[in-house]
């Protein structure tokens, strides 16, 4: 009898109490802040950045319009004045053979000249006939040869500043690496090789 009153006694007064973790409609759930969202770093490297500033396509132009100023906004000042000097030398060359071409040609037409007319010089031209057209046709050759250089180097002079550009990101860009690293392959074919490999690390 004891043992019964006991244990109605407890169910009562568990089925009173309510539960502690028991919340109220009108209660609200506090949340926990995310550990895991992290603020974003000052430091941050935006890579369009640094395509904005070094534009290749502008640097081409640029170096189209006046060869060696696409390497000055690519801010590489020492190229400048050898694109410049390579102008100038094939240019320079190019104007020597022009000149020693008329030279040529000029006393090649004298000679032809007073051979139609029948007149006798009482001394000897200086090149015989045969002489002065090989003369006149390699002074001719070299001088279109090297006005052929001197559009080479026009062209090669707008690629270096258009890769020069695209390089820039890879220099100012901490997060990019391009570099070489050994490589060791082995084929059932060939056996063993060994050589280098391009790596580009983002």
């Amino acid at each position: 009898m004891r043992l019964a009153l006991f244990f109605s006694f407890v169910v009562t007064s568990l089925w009173a109490q309510q539960p502690l973790t028991q919340k109220t409609p009108g209660d609200s759930i506090p949340q926990k802040a995310d550990t895991l969202r992290s603020a974003p770093r000052a430091d941050t490297i935006k890579i369009k950045s640094y395509a904005n500033k070094y534009d290749p396509r502008r640097a081409l132009l640029l170096a189209a319009i006046l060869p060696g100023v696409g390497q000055i906004y690519n801010r590489k000042y020492w190229k400048t004045p050898l694109v410049w000097g390579g102008f100038a030398i094939l240019a320079g060359t190019a104007m020597e053979y022009q000149q020693e071409q008329v030279m040529y040609r000029s006393m090649l037409f004298d000679l032809l000249t007073k051979k139609a007319n029948g007149i006798q010089s009482r001394q000897p031209p200086l090149y015989p006939e045969d002489v002065l057209r090989n003369l006149v046709n390699n002074a001719q050759r070299q001088r279109d040869l090297f006005i052929i250089f001197n559009g080479i180097w026009y062209l090669l002079q707008m690629v270096d500043a258009h890769v020069d550009a695209h390089l820039k990101e890879f220099k100012l860009n901490p997060e990019l690496r391009l570099g070489y690293e050994p490589l060791i392959e082995q084929s059932p074919v060939t056996g063993k090789s060994a050589g280098l490999r391009l790596v580009l690390k983002f």
